[in-house]
């Protein structure tokens, strides 16, 4: 921050070491610091100080917190309050982010989190407003509707760019979830064809008898019920694209029908003996390895060399480092105008839960629970119990997998997050047999914080 203005933080905790080490962390960070031992002091300077930004623990003897953030907001509504705090419950949280208080977050906290909240933070005070939206994102956030920023992505992204206006077929492969329709879109917005039909077939939702029909048309009187001609889908594509989502589900009859169409650029519609020249390109998907399947017989060779000229792989959400955070606030923004809501938010501690889930259902899983939560929160802010938890497993976080799987030993996770954090310890200080550093490593935590947190709740350290 050297060279601009300095933005002015208070803090307030009654904890010394607290104090402390926020005053050293924010002045590296170029800050200018002004502690404050108790929530009266905080109001008494509050009154006669201007600061962009208010740090402050929540349960503090005399004055709590939430006074602290009533008194900022009262002296200037454009003045940021961060709460903080070990006793994190969903009561708390509503009644600060009611209150005013930009978000809440819980001890001991992730340092490179705190940073990047305060940043937002002081970007919010100057910006007031919601986040960008999908036409605000800048390119090398999404690529039509895809979003993210992680470098897999990023590789998708140049991929699609560089192949979109070419008549090479296209593979996408991926998880459920992962997008790949999504892809197929943006790299036929991309092409040349764009003005022409888009047609998105799911090949493993039509039934077997229907699904040749449904691809080249029908003839009237080919079969029982056909009493008119009918189009088929590659007949609407003429001239665009074809997208075959799921392609590892179609018969062996359907591919040497489809390898025709690729070698030949002809098909004929049931019931016909006339050729038909189609102009498409196609692009297909699979959440199969289709490699698999040529080497067991189930998928053609000659048909997969010719779907798979140019492979485009998308990544699962799990593996999508960063990608998170700004999906679960563009879905939260899309929701909350579709709802007709007022939530700019994720709570820290609701994200901290997403953060340690691991999608088995990706992207789409996450618009789902979004979708949900919003639908659910009653305040202004996602809060863990909108999240409908009972309803999905808490996983490790990615960087934490060597750690041990407390929630798969009975913590019960429909509860309050001091009800839950304290299960979280007495599970990890048994299985640790007693031993606070075993605990403390079982946690992901160091032991000063177990100890920390031990006295805060009130849990006895002998």
């Amino acid at each position: 921050m050297s060279g601009k203005e300095k933005h002015r933080i208070l803090v307030v905790d009654d904890e010394l070491s607290m104090r402390e080490f926020l005053e050293i962390m924010l002045e590296q960070e170029g800050y200018l610091v002004t502690l404050a031992d108790s929530g009266e002091s905080a109001c008494e300077t509050l009154g006669k100080e201007f600061f962009d930004l208010v740090i402050t623990d929540i349960r503090m003897k005399g004055v709590d917190g939430i006074e602290v953030l009533k008194k900022a907001k009262a002296s200037d509504q454009r003045t940021m309050v961060v709460m903080i705090s070990a006793f994190a419950t969903a009561e708390t949280a509503v009644e600060a982010m009611r209150e005013g208080a930009y978000d809440y977050i819980p001890k001991p906290f992730n340092l490179d989190e705190l940073k990047r909240i305060l940043k937002e933070a002081i970007k919010a005070r100057k910006e007031i407003g919601s986040g960008p939206g999908l036409n605000e994102l800048g390119d090398r956030y999404h690529l039509g509707f895809l979003i993210g920023e992680s470098p897999q992505m990023k590789k998708v992204y140049d991929l699609v760019r560089r192949v979109a206006d070419t008549r090479t077929n296209i593979l996408i492969s991926g998880e459920s979830g992962t997008g790949k329709e999504l892809v197929a879109r943006a790299a036929h917005r991309l092409s040349s064809r764009s003005s022409k039909p888009f047609v998105a077939i799911n090949c493993a939702g039509l039934p077997e008898t229907l699904i040749e029909s449904e691809l080249f048309g029908y003839r009237k009187g080919a079969f029982t019920g056909a009493s008119t001609d009918k189009e088929g889908l590659f007949d609407v594509a003429h001239g665009g694209t074809i997208f075959l989502d799921e392609v590892g589900e179609l018969t062996p009859a359907i591919q040497v029908k489809l390898l025709r169409v690729i070698q030949e650029r002809t098909f004929t519609a049931v019931g016909s003996t006339d050729e038909k020249t189609v102009d498409v390109r196609i692009i297909s998907a699979t959440n199969k390895d289709l490699e698999r399947e040529v080497i067991s017989g189930k998928f053609r060779e000659d048909l997969y060399f010719r779907l798979n000229v140019i492979h485009i792989h998308l990544p699962p959400l799990r593996e999508r480092e960063g990608d998170l955070p700004l999906l679960a606030h563009y879905f939260l923004q899309k929701y909350s105008r579709e709802f007709g809501k007022n939530i700019k938010k994720i709570s820290a501690f609701a994200m901290d839960i997403l953060a340690r889930y691991s999608f088995p259902g990706n992207v789409r899983e996450l618009e789902n629970i979004i979708e949900r939560s919003v639908a659910l929160e009653t305040s202004n802010i996602v809060l863990p119990e909108s999240l409908a938890l009972s309803n999905f497993r808490t996983g490790e976080r990615r960087e934490d997998r060597r750690r041990f799987d407390l929630t798969s030993k009975g913590i019960n996770l429909d509860k309050t997050m001091e009800e839950i954090e304290r299960e979280y310890i007495l599970k990890a200080l048994d299985l640790a047999n007693g031993s606070k550093q075993g605990a403390a490593e079982l946690l992901g935590i160091n032991l000063r914080s177990l100890r920390y947190r031990l006295s805060k709740l009130g849990l006895s350290q002998d």
